[in-house]
């Protein structure tokens, strides 16, 4: 049992140097916050980029069980803990791959969702913008997609007063405006007259309104 934890943790801690980040599951108020910034209604996929143990999977899932969840995870002790729970308690809707989400094809998506890291949202960027089709949105916790204004900024009520980003993609498969920084709290609610090509939204779209 000691060699399979000590094991566990060595491709966990392999994992992290080679993908940026370590896999932290969201805590649970940080996810009621999340969920409650979600589109009442989707048609098409749920994308979940960077999935780790499943505490989001599973709840989106459950939250969208007309849709298809695609939930990626790289790093393989997490995305066995996932399967095992996916094993044990289905849900029909949701797959998890372990692969690069950067394969993903997310010109489908109704929904993308991430946790991940800065240089992380970065890299995603380009890929939303060159990927994404209009009516889309993405919602990222705790960091912002840069140069990227939110429709929505919620903090939830943990001890860090955690952020969650909301944005509805408008143009589709075009360029931010480059002037534009994502990321404060004082970007909520500008108007969509400004957008820069994908970062806005309507408030009466989303859960919890």
């Amino acid at each position: 049992m000691v060699l399979v934890t000590g094991a566990a943790i060595l491709i966990t801690l392999v994992y992290t140097i080679r993908t940026g980040i370590s896999p932290v599951p969201t805590s649970p108020r940080v996810r009621a916050s999340l969920m409650a910034t979600l589109p009442d209604e989707l048609e098409g996929p749920v994308f979940e980029l960077g999935s780790g143990w499943g505490t989001l999977a599973f709840p989106l899932a459950r939250a969208y069980p007309q849709c298809p969840v695609e939930a990626y995870e790289l790093s393989p002790v997490p995305w066995l803990v996932s399967l095992l729970r996916q094993l044990l308690t289905p849900c029909p809707n949701l797959t998890i791959h372990r692969q690069n989400f950067h394969r993903a094809d997310l010109g489908q998506a109704a929904l993308v969702v991430c946790y991940l890291y800065p240089g992380g949202m970065a890299g995603l960027r380009k890929k939303f913008e060159s990927e994404l089709s209009a009516g889309s949105f993405v919602v990222s916790n705790f960091f912002a997609v840069p140069g990227w204004t939110p429709a929505e900024v919620r903090r939830a009520n943990d001890l860090y007063r955690s952020p969650v980003y909301v944005y509805r993609v408008w143009g589709g498969h075009e360029k931010a405006d480059e002037g534009v920084e994502g990321g404060s709290p004082d970007d909520c609610g500008s108007a969509p007259g400004d957008r820069g090509g994908a970062a806005y939204g309507s408030d009466s779209y989303f859960r919890g309104s």
